[in-house]
Parts: structure tokens; sequence; C-alpha cells
């Protein structure tokens, strides 16, 4: 039974059709109320979720680097997509030119993360933590000040096009995208970077390059989760993407294992699940979660996945060649 299953698994056709099965799953419970609002929108929020952490998972786990600023990319994404929506696109054309705005989003955090990927060239771990940090503060500040987007009173106006078809396949896009890149030649020099900069560089490793994509990937679908929350929550304030904000994702990726791509899957899910069923404890919610947290680093410091990557986050190609030289060993 388990050989058949691997064998299954290991067919080319298996995933898209696993994933076009669960395109229709989420058709169907959007389109035909299988679901009550409220879990559509608990499931719209993991996939969201997974998306930033997997996205920041790039930069701190892959690469090895500390960020804490993705929400300013995440802000960046959401204010852009809103405005396009609200003030450029024509109100029917919304629906059809949606995936666009969210696009649209992502490129202008991907051209700031690329900048700042730029200009923080030369600083590693605590010290492009604090201009990561900053920038988080800078992107807050200025959205606060400019009133063509509200200010601080937030902007609005946005109609309610994120749906969970389309959260499922800009998940999808985000995780084959980051897999495909991540096991490709550009990865094996992100992964040495995290390694050994140092040695990288002797090893004729552009690591500059790599930084600087690396930023720009991770910051594109930043922009791309937050476009998807500002159509969803149909009103965006500067004060949700502050260094609150940025934590949540950190926890994630270090609930679900950094550096796995199903971790990142695992971590959205269950920190968005579990801040749900703590709900009614109120504020004391932001107590017992952290003590989860410790605990949790006691006695899995790797994360829940613990370091490891599924079968679907490997491509398989690799999956095959793996097999081959171990059957050779033995």
């Amino acid at each position: 039974m388990r050989r058949a299953l691997s064998r299954f698994l290991d067919q080319s056709a298996t995933v898209p059709t696993l994933l076009l099965l669960g395109l229709f799953l989420c058709a169907a419970a959007q389109g035909f109320a299988l679901l009550s609002p409220y879990w559509l929108l608990i499931l719209m929020t993991v996939g969201i979720n997974a998306i930033l952490a997997a996205s920041l998972n790039l930069v701190n786990g892959a690469m090895g680097e500390f960020s804490v600023g993705h929400a300013g990319f995440m802000a960046l994404g959401a204010y852009t997509a809103s405005v396009l929506t609200v003030k450029a696109i024509p109100a029917a054309l919304v629906p059809s030119l949606f995936p666009l705005a969210i696009l649209a989003g992502g490129a202008v955090a991907a051209l700031v993360g690329l900048l700042l990927a730029v200009l923080s060239f030369k600083t590693r771990g605590d010290y492009l933590a604090i201009v990561t940090l900053a920038f988080n503060m800078i992107v807050k500040s200025a959205l606060e000040n400019v009133d063509a987007v509200g200010g601080p009173r937030g902007f609005l106006g946005m109609r309610k096009v994120t749906t969970l078809p389309w959260v499922f396949v800009f998940v999808v896009l985000t995780f084959v995208a980051i897999r495909n890149l991540l096991h490709s030649r550009f990865g094996r020099s992100v992964l040495a970077i995290r390694e050994d900069e140092l040695a990288a560089n002797l090893m004729a490793v552009d690591t500059r390059r790599a930084k600087a994509l690396a930023f720009a990937v991770s910051s594109f679908f930043a922009g791309v989760a937050g476009g998807l929350w500002a159509h969803l929550l149909q009103f965006i304030n500067p004060r949700m993407f502050d260094i609150v904000k940025s934590t949540d994702v950190l926890v994630m990726i270090y609930l679900g294992g950094v550096g796995s791509m199903g971790g990142s899957l695992l971590g959205a899910a269950v920190f968005t699940l579990l801040l749900e069923l703590l709900r009614p404890l109120g504020m004391a919610r932001m107590v017992v979660m952290p003590l989860f947290l410790v605990v949790l680093m006691i006695f899995r410091p790797r994360g829940l996945v613990g370091g490891g990557e599924g079968r679907f986050f490997v491509p398989l190609a690799e999956r095959l060649l793996f097999r081959r030289l171990r059957a050779e060993r033995t």
C-alpha cells in the first residue's frame, strides 16, 4: 500500500490533479456556501498568512538573514492594490482586473525591497534587523502622513473581491515559485550565503545579486499578501502594519520550522487557528500564546516540522534522483 501511494505521488500528473481538485473544492465552498462566512474568513486568513510566512522564510530561513520589517512590504502591496481598485480601475472592471492590481502591489513592494537590499548589502544579523525595523517604521509613518490614502484614519472603499479560490491560486503560485527558486542554481547561491557568506564569495558566488533577488522575491509575495488582505477586510490602516504584524510572521516561521516551506504552511495554519481558539480568553491569549511558543522552543527548537520537507515541496526530478542514488548506495 505504501509503495503504491509513493508511486502515485511520484507521477508527474498527480500534483496538477490535486491542485485542480483543491481549486474546485475552494470554488464549491465559496459559490455554494458549503462553509459559513466565519470559516471562509479563517481559511482565507490561513492562506494569506501562509504566503507571508513562505516569503519571509526565503530570507530568514533559506538565506539565513534576519528581517523584521515584512509588514512594511505588506503595507506597500495593500495600499497600491487598494488605490488601483478604488481610484484607477472602473468599478465594473475591478473583479476581472483584480489579479493585475494584486500583482502591481507585489511589484511595488519588490522594487522597494530591491532598493532596501542594495542599501543594506554590508549589514547582517542584528544590524540588518535594525535596518528592516527602521524601514517598517518609516513606511508606517509615511502612510500616516499621506492624506491621499487616508492618513492615520485609514483607507477604505475596496470591494470584497478576495475569495477563497483567489487565495488558493496565489498560495499555489507563491509556493511553486519559491520552491522552484530554491531548487535552482540561484537557490544554491542563497543557501551558500546562509552557510558562510565569505566562503560563498571565495567560491565565486555573486552574493550581492543573490541577496538582492531574494529580498525582491520575498517583498513581492509580501505585497501580494497585503493586497489580498486589504480586499478581504475592505479597510486598511497604517497601524495594521506595525512591528506587531512583522513579529506575527516571524512567529509563524519559527513555529513551523525555519527554512521549511511545509513548515511555513503548517506554522501559518497553527498560528491562525490557535489565535481563534484562544479568542474567548480575551487579552489573556496574549499570555497563553507566548507561553506555548516558549514550551515549543524548549521541546521542538527546530519547529513543528523539525527541519524536514514534505515531498510536495521538492521537485519530482530531484526526488527521483535522490531515490536512485539511495538505491545505488544500498
